[in-house]
């Protein structure tokens, strides 16, 4: 996974950010450094060369209201669109944040795919992705540092943020809008692929999950039915019931589990089950400790096999 922070852009849009920010860095130690030799020499000078007004007038209100009105009028075209349009070949992405998890969906008006996932996006490399954003519940805000900038979403209304990544990689995004009690574990992280692995893997998407291959894995698709699991989670060719939580038809696929929480390992997986209320204190899910060890692990491996 790349580093966190905006200035190593992988995006057009951080990129853009990222150049308007050194220049503004520029500017302002450009009127620091100028503020910094009026002070100098206005104690370094006589009493009666001093003019006060005419020094503060023309270096603390005249000079950097300049440099400020400057940088202003050369950054405000090379900011993001604030109301992009998509280009005619983007893959659109609507995401909804949830408290406190991200409800993701593909929608390729290439291929025609239609594609539900949660808490991690992937996108292809060179390719315009149109972000539609908004809430089910509370404002949250979308950011993902090393692409574009922060997008509130509001409950009720759809905001858009069009992102080209340049590269691939991993980053993490975080919700930047404080949102209740597990606001600092709502993470998601971005995945940029090259584009034919993009198409093989959001092709695989769109199908069934895959039948249990062992007898163990059988065992855990059972216990996720006789646990009234699929009362929230959808897993499509399992149960389509589901909608208050995150979709699992491929949740083995992905990096992460709990939105950005642990790592999606067999341990992780079994962590998660038992122990998330001590794990996310407030997720909209009870631990799964009165299950005996050998049911956790059968779940776990299941959940792992959803490719």
């Amino acid at each position: 996974m790349k580093p966190a922070g905006m200035l190593p852009a992988a995006g057009d849009a951080a990129q853009s950010i990222a150049t308007v920010t050194w220049v503004l860095f520029a500017g302002g130690l450009v009127i620091f450094i100028g503020v910094m030799l009026l002070l100098a020499w206005s104690l370094r000078a006589r009493a009666s060369a001093v003019r006060p007004r005419l020094w503060l007038l023309g270096g603390g209100v005249i000079f950097p209201g300049l440099v400020l009105a400057a940088l202003f009028t050369w950054a405000l075209p090379r900011m993001p669109a604030w109301k992009p349009l998509p280009p005619a070949n983007a893959l659109v992405v609507t995401v909804k944040a949830h408290m406190w998890w991200w409800e993701v969906r593909y929608r390729d008006p290439v291929t025609g795919v239609d594609v539900i996932t949660a808490n991690e996006i992937r996108v292809p490399v060179g390719r315009p992705v149109y972000f539609a954003l908004t809430s089910a519940d509370v404002i949250h805000s979308f950011w993902v540092p090393q692409l574009a900038g922060k997008m509130d979403m509001l409950p009720g209304r759809m905001q858009h943020l069009l992102v080209t990544a340049t590269e691939p990689g991993v980053w993490r995004g975080q919700c930047a809008e404080f949102c209740g009690e597990q606001h600092a574990q709502m993470a998601l992280h971005v995945v940029g692929m090259a584009a034919p692995d993009f198409s093989f893997w959001l092709a695989a998407q769109s199908r069934p999950a895959p039948a249990p291959a062992t007898a163990r894995q059988m065992q855990g698709r059972d216990a996720f039915l006789a646990n009234r699991c699929s009362a929230c989670h959808t897993v499509r060719g399992v149960s389509d019931e589901g909608r208050l939580g995150p979709d699992l038809t491929h949740f083995g696929s992905r990096l992460h589990l709990g939105a950005g929480t642990l790592a999606n390992t067999a341990d992780g997986r079994e962590r998660w089950l038992a122990h998330l209320q001590q794990i996310k204190p407030g997720a909209r899910m009870p631990s799964y400790d009165r299950l005996d060890p050998q049911t956790l692990e059968a779940l776990g491996d299941w959940l792992g096999s959803l490719q």
